[in-house]
């Protein structure tokens, strides 16, 4: 059984204790479920388990979906089984990224059921091929924006809800760019390199991301880049080790953080 380590010290990042073995400090506003072996729901497989369960690094049959645990920052559902969950909880978006060995088609039809329990109703004209899907969504809090990816063996889902407050003009990204924030929560030094740009982060440096969850100004030890809009392939490094690589895909006029986790894990999530 894996023991979490909850801290709401104004916020709330969580990893579990058997994988982090080190203390991490809260990042604002941010949460993190990191899980770095396949997940039966909110419980780890065991060894033997994992060598006989080769089915969860396939698409998973399109059967109907059980829900794992709701995130505990955002309160927003997560499909089991689950890889790695990241989310942001401010006053002007609820956010959660996800992670799941589960097929595209079966994840979709888990959050339109989800959902649409809680009240949420379809609007626009939803998008959905093989390899992709976005759904729009009208909520009491606010619109909300479900985008599934496909990538290599699992399917990333990307739910978000904007809040009625204006955002801070500091935490938009410029027109059609967007706006990416590093921070390291650890205690070694990380190198990130993404789109042909090295950053490289002292320890704990722009842990927090931005000095404060609503005003989008980074961290006065923290790092920023601007993208165009597209699929983006990472690779992190901590302290001389092997480098980690992570594949994420960003939108126009989205801003996101990018953060050192334990054991060298990047932690994309959502910021705007």
């Amino acid at each position: 059984m894996v023991v979490e380590n909850h801290r709401p010290i104004g916020s709330d990042i969580r990893y579990p204790i058997e994988l982090a073995k080190r203390h991490v400090e809260p990042a604002s506003g941010v949460a993190a479920d990191v899980r770095r072996r396949h997940i039966l729901g909110d419980r780890p497989m065991s060894r033997e388990q994992h060598r006989q369960a080769p089915a969860l690094s396939a698409p998973a049959a399109e059967a109907s979906v059980e829900a794992a645990s709701d995130d505990l920052a955002t309160g927003l559902p997560r499909p089991k089984p689950w890889l790695l969950t990241t989310a942001r909880n401010s006053p002007l978006i609820e956010a959660v990224r996800v992670e799941t060995a589960l097929g595209l088609a079966a994840v979709l039809s888990f959050y339109r059921g989800a959902l649409g329990k809680r009240g949420w109703t379809e609007n626009g004209v939803p998008v959905v091929e093989p390899d992709r899907a976005m759904v729009a969504f009208t909520t009491s809090s606010g619109p909300a924006l479900l985008r599934l990816i496909r990538q290599h063996d699992r399917t990333v889902a990307g739910l978000l809800v904007r809040k009625s407050a204006a955002a801070n003009a500091e935490l938009q990204p410029a027109q059609g760019q967007v706006r990416l924030l590093f921070g390291n929560t650890t205690d070694e030094t990380a190198v990130i390199t993404i789109n042909e740009q090295t950053i490289k982060l002292d320890a704990r440096a722009g842990r927090h991301l931005t000095d404060a969850p609503a005003t989008g100004r980074r961290s006065p030890d923290g790092a920023e880049i601007n993208l165009p809009p597209g699929m983006y392939k990472v690779a992190l490094q901590i302290a001389g080790g092997a480098a980690q690589t992570l594949e994420f895909a960003v939108a126009a006029d989205e801003t996101w953080g990018l953060l050192v986790g334990p054991d060298g894990v990047a932690l994309p999530m959502r910021l705007y």
